[in-house]
């Protein structure tokens, strides 16, 4: 495929290639910094082996004797973690943990899934009993000895594992956020022969199920994430690779493994991140980003900045490392459209994926899917798909659209637009659920949209969402990718201390911040990184003495009032009972310059390509060429604008402006 290049204005390291790279379960997404210029492209993914289409990617790149001279710096966002998880594949894993609390991961919190079902069917335990090991040892919750560890029950335990032939161990010890001594000693013994997690590394909290789950999760998903990296390795040379954390930070490769938990949400966090850096660009500080790809669809608000939560979840497992805030739903652009018994028209979630993809593709794929809907709408040009080196075949879509239409008796394009008008409200419900059952109303909020198929639906959305203003990045299609190279290394710690807040320890807080943030600081160190450039955010989780969960804020001898304030806003009302602490939390990172997206054009052309017909639009709809527009282009819909890595649908009633980024700032008119 062709590689489009286009000039920067400035980026860090003039002399350095540094590549972003996102693998999606469609595309793998690639941007090159390279000297004053960038370079985008994109190839199909290889789920089965996401290195292959890495290097393949890295070879049209013409990098390859880069990568031999360890000259190229890589940053990549992985769905290895992601897809293991999501799909139960992690290792035969052992799960430790104190005498009578083996079962306290099948228990949970006793949480029914479905409520008002009389007979829900069990879930299935996350670490099957006969793997569910105990050790004769116990602390209390000061912390101190009640039964200590025996050298005798540690072989005694050994024996145990051995005998269980697992592939990964996970240590869960309570209250080893207070001493992780006997969680030591037991790594130490098993992890010449095993890959060890211990909850006191992975994250030393309070709450046992959350804090064990978390420590499953990572052992279960650490020997596959290591795996997929011993490849990158292998054949990246010595090139230096960081990987995208949950949170919205890199992390070295060498790192990367022994915290697999912490890259649940690797790709869609490099969106996010570059979404911050266009809301500096455009000086929007309120905005509601929408990510959809081949395979699924994430959303996100940032209102001054993205939230971290502690409440984030995968398949029905509760993920309490700390992770950007986001919604994901199963519509993408390979969404399959089905019926069911009572011939009722579903979209998704299952999807075509890379191959065989949407019948469109030419892959195999015969099932109709959300981009042969809007192939057969007009909207997605086969003759301009991926800048024209890979042609959709309209026929194919016809053929698979057309057999589902003829089971609910209706007519081709009615059908397609019914598959996009029930897609788009899966998406609603998710743009819903980050923003007004938060308390936040959209029509404050400007829509940014992103992703391979995003701009096939931005008006609709926006519309549908009470919306008037949306952005369009340039390079939309491969933001992910782009905001790998815009996110900070980082590193995020979480301590429990719980105190009644009248009753701290400043000076006692004060040492156990010092503490976790001289951690960050030798981490990022030994990654390279040079200590002047590096910062750190210090915060803590309060609540009111009683409650069970818990609000973040910035650390301040304030803090208590900053945390009641947000309580009222966020749920409208305030308790009389005192405030405690419960946990501290550093975050500690080193920014990277952000390459400037800014493109310079004194000559171009907003003259459109051709006119076309589109179902349901009386008139013939322009095409426009987004790499000829003038800074100072002016469109008003209905239009189709066509680039490299995605398609627009800018709908009738909207108009569009480019700015001096070359972003697409979108309105609807009055």
């Amino acid at each position: 495929m062709p590689i489009l290049q286009r000039p920067l204005q400035t980026v860090s390291h003039l002399n350095t290639k540094t590549l972003g790279v996102d693998a999606g379960g469609t595309f793998t997404d690639f941007v090159l910094i390279e000297g004053s210029t960038w370079r985008i492209h994109k190839v199909l993914s290889t789920p089965d082996n996401p290195e292959e289409a890495i290097l393949q990617g890295i070879s049209e790149l013409g990098l390859s004797e880069d990568v031999k001279k360890g000259k190229l710096r890589i940053i990549h966002g992985s769905t290895v973690a992601t897809n293991a998880a999501l799909e139960n594949k992690g290792v035969r894993t052992a799960y430790i943990t104190n005498r009578g609390f083996k079962d306290v991961l099948t228990i949970g919190r006793q949480a029914r899934k479905e409520l008002y079902n009389l007979n829900p069917k069990p879930p299935e335990p996350p670490v099957p009993s006969q793997l569910c090991l105990e050790v004769d040892c116990r602390r209390d919750a000061n912390g101190k000895i009640i039964t200590s560890l025996s050298d005798s029950e540690l072989d005694r335990l050994r024996h145990q594992v051995s005998q269980l032939k697992p592939k990964a161990i996970a240590i869960n010890l309570l209250f080893s956020f207070l001493d992780e001594s006997e969680e030591i000693r037991i790594q130490t013994a098993l992890e010449n022969d095993y890959f060890v997690s211990r909850s006191s590394f992975v994250l030393p909290k309070y709450k046992e199920y959350e804090r064990g789950m978390a420590t499953w999760l990572n052992a279960s998903l650490g020997p596959k994430v290591s795996a997929y990296i011993l490849k990158l390795e292998n054949n990246l040379s010595n090139c230096p690779i960081s990987i995208m954390q949950s949170s919205g930070g890199t992390i070295s490769i060498d790192q990367a493994a022994k915290r697999a938990v912490s890259l649940l949400l690797s790709g869609p966090a490099g969106g996010l991140s570059a979404v911050r850096a266009i809301g500096d660009q455009c000086q929007q500080d309120k905005i509601i980003s929408f990510d959809m790809g081949g395979t699924s669809t994430d959303v996100a608000l940032m209102d001054g900045d993205f939230v971290l939560t502690d409440e984030g979840r995968i398949n029905d497992w509760p993920v309490a490392i700390p992770m950007l805030d986001m919604e994901t739903i199963g519509a993408g652009g390979g969404s399959i459209a089905w019926i069911d018994a009572g011939h009722m028209l579903h979209v998704g979630p299952q999807s075509a994926g890379a191959k065989p993809g949407p019948a469109c593709y030419a892959q195999g794929g015969t099932e109709p899917c959300v981009s042969d809907a809007n192939v057969i709408l007009g909207r997605l040009r086969p003759e301009s798909f991926l800048g024209g080196t890979m042609h959709l075949n309209i026929d194919a879509a016809n053929q698979a659209v057309s057999s589902l239409a003829s089971k609910l008796g209706m007519d081709i394009n009615t059908l397609a637009q019914g598959i996009v008008d029930i897609a788009e409200q899966e998406m609603v419900r998710a743009l819903q659920t980050i923003s007004m059952q938060k308390g936040y109303d959209p029509k404050e909020f400007t829509l940014c949209c992103f992703g391979g198929a995003g701009g096939l639906h931005v008006c609709s959305l926006a519309e549908k969402m009470n919306m008037s203003r949306a952005i369009i990045p340039a390079n939309s299609g491969v933001l992910s990718a782009y905001g790998m190279l815009t996110a900070p290394s980082q590193r995020q710690f979480t301590m429990t201390h719980i105190t009644p807040w009248p009753e701290i320890n400043m000076e006692k807080i004060s040492e156990l911040f010092a503490e976790l943030e001289q951690k960050g600081i030798d981490e990022l160190i030994s990654e390279r990184n040079d200590q002047g450039n590096i910062s750190t955010k210090l915060s803590v989780d309060l609540r009111f003495h009683g409650q069970s969960s818990t609000l973040n804020v910035p650390f301040s001898n304030n803090a208590d009032q900053t945390f009641v304030q947000k309580h009222e806003n966020q749920f409208g009302h305030k308790l009389s009972q005192a405030v405690e602490l419960v946990n501290i939390c550093v975050s500690v990172s080193v920014n990277n310059t952000t390459p400037v997206q800014r493109i310079i054009k004194n000559a171009g052309s907003t003259s459109p390509l051709s006119r076309v017909e589109v179902p349901y639009e009386a008139n013939l709809v322009p095409i426009y060429n987004r790499d000829s527009f003038t800074s100072d282009a002016h469109i008003r819909g209905p239009a189709i604008i066509v680039e490299h890595v995605s398609t627009t649908w800018l709908a009738s009633g909207w108009t569009l402006q480019l700015d001096k980024y070359g972003h697409m700032l979108l309105e609807k008119e009055s």
